[in-house]
């Protein structure tokens, strides 16, 4: 059933976006990977996606302008942010961004993919 879903990986760190990547698609996920906010964007403007998984700190737009430049598009697209440098008064806590889950980096890719499930609404396998 995953394969029905369509992934969107924003990460310039190429190793991890490729971990990330390979193992999403191992789990049957359609995996999309953008080196940039600017590259994110414009994929999700060509593609359907059914979920952003993004860092925070990249080039040309960060993390947060891409959560807000997807949520004036899409309220409720599920989006995972994976992190090493959020604020505890970061406005992305806020319950206006939900559905939006935040783990600090490094993030097993396991838990993206359960993450991802439950927001989803897929049933993980056993």
């Amino acid at each position: 059933m995953p394969d029905r879903f369509h992934i969107l990986i924003a990460e310039d760190e190429v190793l991890a976006a490729m971990a990330l990547e390979d193992f999403l698609s191992f789990k049957g996920f359609r995996v999309t990977v953008a080196a940039n906010g600017v590259e994110a964007l414009e994929r999700y403007a060509t593609q359907q996606i059914h979920a952003l998984v993004t860092d925070l700190r990249m080039p040309r737009m960060d993390g947060e302008t891409l959560i807000r430049e997807i949520r004036e598009r899409d309220a409720t697209l599920p989006v995972v942010v994976m992190t090493g440098y959020l604020t505890e008064d970061s406005d992305l806590k806020q319950e206006r961004w939900k559905p939006l889950e935040i783990f600090s980096k490094p993030v097993n890719p396991r838990t993206i993919c359960n993450t991802l499930h439950r927001m989803l609404g897929i049933t993980p396998e056993a």
